[in-house]
């Protein structure tokens, strides 16, 4: 598998620290509020990574934070008169539900930050003793000048980031840093904020040096694959870098992934441009599994657009694999159970389809998780499929079948799981009653008594669709 790594600008073959192993570390969710579709995005991509990777044989210990305390969640607390643990709960909770919809696998770790307060500090420690930390008045600072490397990653001059560092990296005061760049490590009690003690008086973490202490705490000191939104390389992940480095002597991670911006008539998707929509807003409209594969429908290195017109297709696209899914399970079921005369060479074609469309998406896949073209591969064999389950397809039941677990099988590497197409809900004795009675008033041509059986068929929650191979009887 080859992986575009950011810190090298060049797509580079994935050989993992332990063979047979993948660690990987993906920054999560600022829990004081629900998740918008430009969060979703990452969770998506480093989630369908690791499916991938488990489904390539590797034993995969995937770590993603929850960032459960932050000038936001205090704020909101504040607002709120409750504590930041309620407020972080809430949305932890709130995540969970967005996430298990999305088809997002529970992380091997999902730590928090408040629950590595002890590493942080002693990482902290480390660093000061070292000389790459100095005590302000407001906090404990990284001297980024100290640390010659700084800005590979972003692939800036550190001279240029020290030059228009600006507010975004400014010290409290904005006046006491020894350089513009320097970021915060700890930052000293203030009224009305939660603190934990440290060497440098009570206080609370910066964001960096969180990720950092729960990647070592979790992963170790260097990790396989480190992820997130391109929005994250300057400045978090440039400083995660800088401080687990300086720690430790070594490298963070050996590959660095970073996917695009969600676009909004092809602007940025932001909370501060107010043009962003929560996951739970656009499920009023859009499945969780349409949401899903709307995300991998596009490269994870390439801008998505965010429309109607184009989720609205991707429900389209999608339910083109449902319904060849369901036809399939429906076909193959009917041609084992009746006399049926398969063509060899057909069923032969077909089962060839089925190893290309697996071939062709393992190397899509490991052509630096290239969903889009994955996807792509599964398009194809839904058309073969389809074709060989057709009223003049001649495919056996078992080539039939195996075309279906293929579909079932790739589909779920993606997280979309379709599996609930094909299971055996038990269609009541109440519906397949009245599905006989239709097709004996069929017979007798009784198409008016035929047409009143099948709405009371629709009133019970199920449709009937008439097929070469009889009546075929689904949930609506």
């Amino acid at each position: 598998m080859k992986i575009y790594n950011t810190l090298s600008k060049t797509k580079e073959e994935f050989i993992p620290i332990e063979p047979g192993k993948a660690s990987i570390y993906a920054c999560g969710p600022t829990v004081y509020n629900l998740f918008h579709l430009g969060n979703a995005r990452p969770f998506v991509t480093f989630d369908t990574l690791r499916r991938y990777l488990e489904y390539r044989g590797y034993e995969v210990h995937f770590c993603q934070n929850f960032t459960d305390i932050d000038d936001k969640i205090i704020q909101k607390a504040n607002q709120e008169g409750v504590s930041i643990e309620t407020i972080s709960e809430r949305y932890i909770k709130e995540y969970y539900i967005d996430a298990d919809q999305l088809g997002i696998l529970r992380p091997t770790f999902q730590p928090r930050a408040t629950e590595t307060i002890d590493q942080i500090v002693d990482m902290i420690s480390e660093l000061s003793d070292k000389g790459f930390a100095y005590d302000l008045e407001d906090g404990v600072y990284f001297d980024v000048s100290k640390y010659e490397e700084y800005g590979r990653l972003s692939h800036y001059h550190l001279d240029d980031l020290l030059a228009g560092a600006g507010e975004r990296v400014s010290a409290t005061d904005g006046s006491s840093k020894r350089n513009p760049g320097d970021f915060v490590l700890w930052k000293k009690k203030k009224d009305n904020e939660p603190a934990w003690p440290s060497p440098w008086g009570e206080g609370r973490p910066g964001w960096h040096i969180e990720c950092s202490a729960m990647i070592r705490k979790h992963l170790g000191e260097t990790i396989d694959i480190h992820g997130g939104g391109q929005d994250l390389i300057f400045p978090h992940h440039e400083n995660e870098i800088a401080q687990s480095e300086c720690s430790t002597g070594k490298p963070l991670a050996h590959y660095w992934m970073h996917n695009a911006f969600v676009n909004v008539d092809n602007e940025k998707m932001s909370k501060s441009s107010g043009n962003f929509f929560m996951i739970r807003d656009i499920v009023q409209k859009y499945s969780y599994r349409v949401i899903r594969f709307f995300i991998l429908s596009g490269h994870y290195r390439m801008p998505i657009n965010f429309s109607d017109d184009l989720l609205s297709a991707a429900t389209n696209s999608l339910n083109r694999i449902v319904e060849s899914v369901r036809n399939l399970e429906f076909v193959g079921s009917y041609r084992a159970e009746h006399s049926f005369f398969a063509d060899e060479a057909e069923s032969k074609a077909l089962e060839r389809a089925v190893e290309d469309a697996k071939e062709d998406f393992i190397r899509a896949m490991d052509d630096d998780l290239n969903t889009a073209d994955a996807i792509t591969s599964i398009f194809m064999l839904v058309r073969s499929a389809n074709s060989a389950a057709s009223q003049n397809g001649k495919a056996s039941p078992a080539a039939i079948r195996k075309a279906l677990d293929m579909m079932l099988e790739l589909c779920g590497v993606l997280g979309i799981d379709l599996s609930q197409e094909t299971e055996d809900d038990g269609v009541p004795q109440e519906v397949m009653a009245l599905v006989e009675k239709r097709s004996e008033a069929k017979k007798a041509k009784d198409y008016a008594g035929a047409d009143e059986i099948r709405d009371r068929i629709s009133a019970l929650g199920y449709q009937v669709k008439d097929t070469p191979s009889g009546p075929q009887v689904t949930k609506q």
